[in-house]
């Protein structure tokens, strides 16, 4: 992810009129500068590779983010932008510098999705393409991160790309605010490099503020949006030009030799080498902790280029780590792309010798894109009749984002087409009564065996889409928590009244429920959350506020229930996650069983409903690496590898515990087990049915086709209610 020119001269305006000002870091390519390029790209290439050895390697991307930063800003410093040309003059640079390279890979990755990956893949491989193309992948991912259903989607194999799009967006927005801040000293009449300074120290202070903040309210989209990242820039941007300053003063390089720049070295590397081991998953990131990292690495380039070469020295800038150093762009553009769609073609994890191929054949790749790419288009004779006009770089770059953008929506189109197929091959299976037909086909004696090839519904495509209309209608509760929707199924004018409450393992119930509710005249009054349980215990969430509005959550759902007049409550939750005061998950299972033992309490007392708890479903995500409808589009001739062990895919279910320890008449259990598994084996495909759409959650089609075994219970809890 090199993005940031190799030839650095500073200069910065004066008050009047700006006199350049060479900086300490001369025209050369600085080799110490390429080492850490080299050392950025290859912690992210190895935690990719290797996550669970090096757990913190995506600080790689901010060690990225801090040389970029440096360098811009000394190229800007030396060479301001005064007008409008001045500013189209450095972005066609970074033009031809960053986009033939990227439009490349993304072009060649969008076709091999198309050859080799899943159908279930293509549309949101497009539409991720799409956002790379124009450099707003981050804020995509950032929405798709708290989109509960979006984060089951299957890797992007363009997902790297949001940090390349907060990099044109610094690149596009820290010119226009140097030039105005420039501005501002000259009509002033102030030191142009102090109040450039100020300036940018504001900026990044209260990026910092806000990154720290996100941290503990929004980790999820923190992690990708632009204002968290700015500070990380904005630091290496401070530093050119404090040693700008330092420079106009007489002054060097904070450690150029001697014994405080084998300290400063050794500091530097430890903080980015230990926050790479250190850090992980659960690191709240970047907030702080990226302090530790970005000033490591903004410690490494201020101390300046080594100038007798000493054994330290060499750590960084040796010809292995420069060569590395110079391709680093390249390598960070190729190697995703392998990591995610290699398995598509080798039907399984990747082993050794797949990582293997992918090291080796990104370094080829990227020599060769380095050789015939970006050198190609940066290397432009900028004399004479030669010189490239502005319009023509812009030109340029806009046909190419302009056919990337079609190639794109020319693949959502093929999807879109496709699945109006596959609506209407559903549609006609719906209609129908067949004795085999989904949940059907797992009644004893019947006699209709296992799905092992041939079409399905819904289609792969469409099955990822095959989910309760709670999730379009905003029916659910999201981080942090703070109202409870409600939507009404089944009967709206229904006599019975029947509320569901739960987390999104019990929304897939839901189309079940409502027909159900249709055909008896209940009314279907929803109390749903994304992975909040209604309980009175409480879990760990990623901040405070979310932690206790999901509690408060099932504190209102519990109040509104016990005032609306229900029949009948229906339950059923997922069991994920980690019990606030427990050691393990054993732990966390006992204190969520209490908590639904006191729940479920509070709900019967006093003359409340009846309740039926619903046993949570098999998770595939136990055995298989793909979700459902992945595994389906990739193994249409034998879909038995798309199921997995009865006992693996089984999990613990508190609630159910919780309702049979109880032991009272109005709460009941209900264990649908049977219609998912054999005695040994659990199914993706039952009956002609893709089961799931993704890795835990059943679809729409086959919950309905759960609907009458569902209504054998549910009408014997409310039999039992008003007998």
């Amino acid at each position: 992810m090199r993005t940031a020119p190799d030839h650095v001269t500073v200069t910065a305006p004066s008050r009047r009129t700006p006199e350049p000002a060479r900086a300490p870091s001369s025209t050369a390519i600085r080799g110490d500068v390429q080492g850490l390029r080299a050392l950025a790209v290859s912690l992210v290439l190895l935690f990719h590779l290797w996550p669970n050895r090096l757990s913190g390697g995506y600080i790689g991307v901010d060690v990225f983010f801090v040389i970029s930063g440096y360098l811009i800003t000394s190229h800007l410093l030396g060479r301001p932008p005064r007008d409008l040309r001045g500013l189209g003059t450095f972005w066609s640079r970074r033009i031809r510098r960053l986009l033939p390279a990227s439009f490349l890979v993304l072009a060649v990755t969008l076709l091999a999705s198309r050859l080799i990956a899943p159908e279930t893949q293509w549309a949101n491989t497009a539409r991720d393409v799409r956002g790379a193309t124009l450099y707003i992948l981050n804020w995509r991912l950032a929405g798709n991160s708290v989109d509960y259903l979006a984060a089951e989607n299957a890797p992007s194999p363009v997902q790297h790309f949001w940090s390349l799009s907060v990099e044109e967006q610094f690149y596009l927005g820290w010119p226009v605010l140097m030039l105005v801040l420039g501005f501002l000293a000259v009509r002033r009449g102030r030191d142009a490099l102090t109040t450039i300074l100020g300036g940018l120290a504001v900026v990044v202070a209260a990026s910092f503020t806000y990154s720290v903040w996100m941290g503990q309210h929004s980790p999820a989209p923190g992690y990708f949006v632009t204002p968290t990242r700015i500070w990380e820039l904005g630091i290496g941007a401070l530093l050119a030009g404090y040693l700008l300053r330092r420079e106009r003063s007489g002054q060097g390089y904070l450690a150029p030799a001697g014994p405080a720049r084998a300290v400063a070295t050794v500091l530097g590397l430890a903080a980015v080498v230990w926050a790479a081991f250190d850090f992980s998953g659960a690191t709240r990131f970047p907030g702080w902790h990226a302090a530790i990292p970005v000033l490591g690495c903004a410690l490494l380039i201020g101390i300046g280029p080594a100038d007798r070469g000493g054994a330290l020295d060499r750590v960084l800038d040796n010809p292995a780590a420069r060569w590395l150093g110079d391709i680093s762009y390249s390598v960070y553009l190729w190697h995703w792309p392998m990591i995610v769609l290699l398995p598509s073609v080798s039907g399984g994890e990747l082993g050794r010798l797949d990582k293997a191929a992918i090291i080796v054949t990104a370094l080829v790749l990227s020599a060769l894109t380095k050789t015939f790419v970006e050198d190609r288009y940066r290397r432009v004779r900028t004399t004479g009749r030669s010189r490239p006009r502005l319009t023509s770089v812009f030109v340029t770059a806009a046909t190419g984002m302009v056919l990337l953008v079609g190639l794109t929506v020319a693949q959502t189109h093929e999807v879109a087409q496709r699945q109006e197929d596959a609506r209407a091959s559903l549609q006609r299976a719906l209609s129908g009564d067949q004795k085999c037909f989904g949940a059907n086909a797992m009644t004893p004696g019947s006699g209709c065996g296992i799905t092992r090839s041939g079409d399905v519904v819904p289609a792969p495509a469409q099955a990822v889409d095959d989910h309760s209309t709670a999730y379009d209608h905003d029916c659910r509760a999201v981080e942090p928590f703070k109202s409870t929707p409600t939507c009404t199924y089944g009967d709206p004018d229904g006599d019975v009244k029947v509320a569901i409450t739960g987390n999104s393992h019990a929304v897939h119930f839901l189309p079940a429920l409502d027909r159900i509710g249709k055909q008896s005249g209940w009314k279907i009054t929803t109390y749903l959350a994304s992975a909040c349980r209604p309980t009175e215990a409480r879990d760990v969430w990623d901040s405070k506020e979310s932690q206790t509005g999901c509690y408060e959550w099932g504190q209102r759902v519990l109040e509104q229930i016990r005032k609306g007049g229900f029949d009948l409550v229906v339950m059923s939750n997922s069991t994920t996650g980690e019990a606030e005061g427990a050691s393990d998950h054993s732990e966390s299972l006992r204190i969520w069983q209490r908590g639904y033992e006191k729940y479920l309490g509070e709900l019967t007392r006093a003359g409340g409903p009846s309740i039926v708890a619903i046993r949570d479903v098999p998770t595939p995500a136990r055995t298989l690496r793909t979700a459902v409808p992945d595994c389906v589009a990739e193994h249409r001739d034998d879909l038995t590898r798309c199921s997995g062990p009865r006992k693996a895919w089984l999990v613990e279910d508190p609630l159910i515990d919780a309702a049979k320890a109880m032991r009272d008449r109005k709460v009941r259990v209900t264990d649908l087990t049977d219609r998912f598994c054999d005695a040994r084996t659990c199914f993706g495909v039952i009956g002609g049915v893709i089961v799931y759409f993704d890795h835990q959650h059943i679809s729409a089609t086959y919950s309905i086709s759960l609907a009458r075994y569902l209504a054998e219970p549910l009408s014997e809890a409310l039999g039992a209610a008003t007998g």
